[in-house]
Parts: structure tokens; sequence; C-alpha cells
């Protein structure tokens, strides 16, 4: 009831095609974008095509586009790579096969589900982490080097959760279609168990959806603190080239006013000239600094 096609050569489908009198649509179709290429009935079977998560772990898992084709009686899936939620299937299929196609299908889409909100779990404690460590964690002041190499970890991690949770949103779109498209069909007039799990199914995406907005939100929110932060450490090297630059002036004017070869200066012939010229030079630099001080920028 169940064939699962795994990168299928041009060969296998043929043979697939002649025994279960089904047209197979090729990868291009299958990777299509638009609604009517995704979802659609033809000769009585339904053609259906989503990308899916490979695995549950978001940041470092793709999507890659599955195919099926349901019938009343036949269940054809085409994949173009290892997936985790159709393992996990096959796997259980020894204890508990399925009854029939379209309980295969419904399986297929449930443990699917079940792994997109284990993905989007884990997002949310990755986030959690990094929040915790951006604005509740009190740590002992470091080494702007140390400071910077945490703020592009933080950066780099935010990206990669990013970029997981977009392809969680991609499944969910593709399934949200899929199922309001079984909904809305009439073709294989599901019996009214299939039709409260499908129910179901559609509430569980709902759901999901709604979670997946509010972890890209704090994505973004995340990502803009942290873009504040550097902001914040670049902020602080140009105040301290600033100070430095500016506590630095008063003494080089002293030392060029008195290493200018005129022999009429007055201090020339000072025994204490020396001395006097070196004291005049730190305290025209700590005077700087004292004001720096007691208008708080330093």
């Amino acid at each position: 009831m169940w064939i699962d096609l795994v990168d299928p050569t041009g060969d296998e489908r043929a043979q697939v095609e002649r025994t279960t009198n089904i047209r197979l649509p090729s990868k291009a179709d299958i990777e299509e974008i638009e609604s009517s290429s995704r979802v659609y009935a033809e000769n009585g079977a339904l053609y259906l095509s989503s990308p899916v998560l490979e695995h549950t772990d978001c940041m470092n898992a793709s999507v890659t586009a599955v195919g099926f084709v349901l019938s009343h009686d036949k269940l054809v899936t085409q994949r173009f790579g290892k997936l985790a939620a159709f393992d996990t299937v096959i796997s259980g299929c020894d204890k508990a096969p399925p009854a029939d196609a379209t309980d295969a299908f419904l399986k297929i889409l449930e443990t699917i589900v079940d792994q997109l909100a284990d993905g989007l779990e884990h997002s949310s404690s990755e986030l959690e982490k990094i929040s915790h460590a951006s604005f509740r964690a009190e740590h002992p002041r470091r080494n702007r080097a140390k400071s910077s190499d945490a703020l592009r970890v933080a950066l780099r991690n935010l990206g990669r959760i990013g970029d997981g949770i977009s392809h969680v949103r991609d499944t969910l779109l593709g399934f949200a279609r899929i199922s309001a498209f079984l909904r809305d069909n009439d073709h294989l007039k599901l019996p009214h168990s299939e039709v409260t799990r499908l129910g179901a199914i559609r509430t569980d995406i709902n759901s999901l959806s709604d979670y997946q907005a509010h972890l890209a939100s704090k994505v973004q929110f995340l990502l803009d603190a942290t873009l504040g932060f550097i902001n914040i450490e670049q902020n602080d090297v140009v105040k301290t080239l600033t100070v430095v630059s500016v506590v630095g002036v008063p003494p080089v004017l002293i030392a060029g006013i008195y290493g200018m070869n005129f022999k009429n200066i007055p201090e020339f012939n000072w025994s204490f000239g020396y001395p006097y010229a070196l004291a005049l030079i730190v305290v025209s630099g700590l005077l700087p600094l004292a004001c720096f001080k007691w208008r708080g920028w330093l």
C-alpha cells in the first residue's frame, strides 16, 4: 500500500508507474512553489508536495522536497534525501502497520508535525540560553577580545537558528496547504476517524505556526540586541581613542614648545628647567583625565 522512493532513477520511477498505473511527477514538478503545482487531483489520485525538514535540529538541518501521490489504495512517496520522520514511520510499521494508504499518509504527517514541534522546542531552548547570557547573567568585566568573540558566536548562532526556523516555516506552510486540500477535497471520502485525525493535525500545524512566528520575532529582537552590543563595543573603542588623543595633545604641545632651538628661551639656562618641563608635561596630561572623570566620561 506504500511505496517509498528515495532519490529514484528514471527506470525505478517507470517501473512503479507500470505497476501502480499512477503517473509520478518529476523532481522538478515536486520542487515547484506554486500552490496549484503542490496540491492537485488527477485521475482519482491526489498529488501533494512540500519541503520537509531533514531532522529535528533546526540549526543544522536543511529541507528537501517530498512528493506524495495518494489514491484510494496506494501511497507513493518520492524524496531526495534522508528524512528522520520517514525513518521513524518505517521503523514503527513493524509494530503497528498502517491499515491503509491514507492511514500511512496520516502517520507520516503526524510524525513530521511532532518532529517540527521538537525542532521548535530545541530552537527555543537555544534562544533562551542566548537571552540569558545577554541580559540576565552577571559576568565579571572581560577583556575586549573575549567580549568580541562572545558577540561573534552569539551572532552566528542567531543566524543559524533564524535559518532553521525559516525552514520550519516552509514545512509548516506546505503541510498547511496539504491538510486544507485534503479537508476540502472529497476524492478519498475519508472515514470519520481519519477526518478527526486530520483536524488534529491542522490544529497542531496552526499552533506551531503561531509559535514559529513568536520565535522568529524573538530571533529578530536578540539579533537587534546583539548588534546593539556590538555598536556599544565599537563606541567604547572610539571613546578610548578619543580620550587618548585629547590627553596627548597638551604634553605634545609643551614638548614642542620647549623643543624649539631658539637662543632666547627664558627657561633655557634654568637649573631646574628640565624637571620643570617634565612636571608641566605630566600635569598637562593629568588635567584632561581629571576633567573627563569629573564629567563621567571615564
